[in-house]
């Protein structure tokens, strides 16, 4: 039996397309992969040009780590799930067994973030956990495309505060969370679906080199 187009409740209900007996998936794959190689090699030779501040944001990672202090983490929709795999990474391990590091995603709590955005402001739901879990030496590293989060934003300024060093991995556009952090790391392109796969690879390469230097320490300390 065909399904007819129909009214319901004065909206019209179109019928539903039918679903092509074949479709090519394979191709459509092929094309995408190969567009996302394109978009990816040309981004990756900008991000080289960024190594130093990559390097910056390392050398405070490992000097927070080593020093007895904490990581704390934050980010919106895809870049909380960031948020919380660099926290995992750091707690767990990453590829060398060692001691557990220090690090926090201030995006995982339902009953904070719920009871802050409720009594607060959804605005406020990571300045007041830098406030509450914060102290001098932590590092604070913001995860944002835009840039311009305004929980991110206040949370940095909390962050510097209480002396806390600000990393703010960005979009391609200058923001005003770039502009309150002590180091801003921007990816070189404007497609927020590939920026954040880079944020992703720069905290694999956080991680990796943390790890490393790290635990080089741990070897020396223990000889």
């Amino acid at each position: 039996m065909g399904i007819s187009g129909r009214k319901k409740q004065g909206i019209f209900v179109a019928p539903l397309a039918p679903v092509p007996a074949r479709c090519d998936y394979n191709a459509g794959v092929i094309g995408a992969l190969e567009q996302r190689r394109i978009l990816l090699d040309s981004a990756l030779g900008s991000l080289m040009e960024r190594a130093g501040n990559i390097g910056a944001i390392a050398g405070r990672l490992v000097k927070a780590l080593s020093t007895g202090h904490k990581v704390l983490i934050a980010g919106n929709g895809g870049s909380a799930a960031q948020a919380q795999h660099f926290a995992a990474e750091l707690v767990g391990r990453f590829k060398r067994e060692r001691s557990p590091y220090a690090a926090l995603a201030l995006t995982t709590d339902t009953s904070i973030l719920t009871a802050i955005g409720n009594d607060y402001g959804y605005e406020d739901i990571f300045a007041r956990q830098i406030r509450a879990l914060g102290q001098p030496g932590d590092l604070f590293i913001a995860l944002s495309t835009s840039g311009e989060s305004e929980n991110l934003v206040r949370a940095a300024t909390a962050a510097q505060q209480y002396l806390i060093t600000v990393v703010a991995m960005v979009g391609e556009r200058a923001c005003r969370l770039g502009k309150v952090a002590d180091i801003a790391l921007q990816t070189p392109i404007a497609d927020t679906a590939i920026a954040q796969e880079l944020h992703m690879l720069i905290i694999h390469v956080l991680c990796d080199i943390a790890e490393g230097q790290l635990a080089a320490c741990e070897g020396e300390a223990s000889l």
